[in-house]
């Protein structure tokens, strides 16, 4: 089996854990030129690193129909970059059946709880 080697510019994708928060609000307010998150912040659940750094994050929302969907922020990356990180948002998206992923009534509730927690600190 061949080994692909990674070199340290190419994009990094994983999903997103707690301690990745700090950086993803950071993002949020710079690319939003914000100084407090808000309801567009919605639940993120995956993000791209380059270079050891967050570049660039995919987040549940709801869309103006009340629908479930994601949007994403992004510092420094090329189109081609959206682009592929837009597909493999879009992938996981669709194959995640958890309530933040199909429940609007439920993804208002953890965006609202995200949103406050994170404004406190």
């Amino acid at each position: 089996m061949e080994t692909l080697r990674q070199t340290h510019n190419q994009p990094v994708y994983a999903e997103v854990y707690i301690s990745d928060m700090p950086a993803l609000k950071n993002l949020f307010l710079q690319t939003q030129t914000l100084k407090q998150l808000n309801q567009n912040f919605g639940v993120p659940f995956l993000l791209v690193r380059k270079k050891g750094e967050v570049v660039a994050f995919a987040s549940l929302v709801i869309n103006e129909k009340e629908e479930i969907s994601f949007k994403i922020y992004e510092n420094r990356l090329s189109d081609a970059e959206k682009r592929n990180f837009a597909r493999h948002a879009e992938n996981y998206f669709r194959k995640n059946n958890t309530a933040n992923f199909r429940s609007p009534e439920q993804l208002k509730s953890s965006i609202s709880r995200m949103v406050g927690w994170l404004n406190i600190g």
